[in-house]
């Protein structure tokens, strides 16, 4: 039997995903839309849900040629989620927002064997009873100064510990930087002096030192906890020159 090898490439930054911000501000219970649009030369679209802590899933597929979308998984069944697509995009909707849509989604096709991605947008969802409050609102240092970025998580105890996540966004439409802060976060948990109270306050530190121009951002704190992921507000960190 003859074998024949297939080579998949997989490409960043050529697919043009379309949205003013790389992050979509929503409350939950909004109806929210992701705009994609893919060039001519691309086959096969899909859409993707990164959650942190998570596997990749994949949300929806459409063959440009056929034009009936396909969702996926846990997606197959919820009428939440639907596609509008047409000559050259394909958008993703999303209504009554829940706080497990809280990700990054990212939409990419196929062109022969490569694989084509573009960044993603970021789904940050309020109005969660549990909130995630960061300090300080906004910083501004010297370049070489030192920081400390500090999130603060309000929820009920659950079981398993919190997974803390950092997003820096730069300046322009730049891609959000994640930083993990695995080896850097402060477990400092108190639970609620209210009798009967499944309460509990956290405090997760990000430690920033010699501070450079490139530092400069807004850094965001994401909190995976008891199935849900919370975001902060973001904290805007300036960098002045001396």
């Amino acid at each position: 039997m003859y074998l024949k090898q297939v080579n998949v490439r997989v490409i960043f930054s050529v697919f043009y995903l379309y949205h003013p911000s790389p992050l979509l501000h929503a409350h939950l219970g909004d109806n929210v839309i992701l705009q994609c649009f893919y060039p001519d030369r691309n086959s096969y679209i899909s859409w993707y849900k990164l959650a942190v802590g998570q596997k990749p899933q994949l949300v929806s597929t459409i063959y440009k040629y056929d034009g009936g979308a396909q969702f996926h998984t846990e997606f197959k069944d919820n009428p939440r989620f639907t596609v509008q697509s047409g000559n050259g995009f394909f958008h993703l909707h999303i209504s009554n927002t829940q706080p497990s849509d809280s990700a990054t989604y990212v939409c990419g096709g196929i062109n022969v064997n490569v694989m084509e991605f573009k960044n993603g947008i970021i789904l940050i969802l309020k109005g969660s009873s549990k909130t995630v409050v960061q300090q300080p609102v906004s910083e501004s240092v010297q370049p070489g100064d030192s920081v400390t970025l500090n999130c603060t998580i309000h929820t009920e105890t659950c079981a398993g510990d919190h997974s803390v996540y950092w997003f820096r966004h730069g300046s322009g439409e730049s891609p959000p930087e994640i930083i993990y802060t695995n080896g850097d976060r402060s477990d400092q948990c108190e639970k609620s002096p209210e009798a009967g109270s499944h309460t509990q306050s956290c405090v997760y530190n990000l430690p920033k030192s010699n501070l450079s121009l490139s530092d400069a951002g807004t850094y965001y704190c994401a909190v995976a906890s008891c199935g849900e992921i919370l975001f902060g507000n973001g904290t805007k960190l300036d960098i002045d020159r001396k």
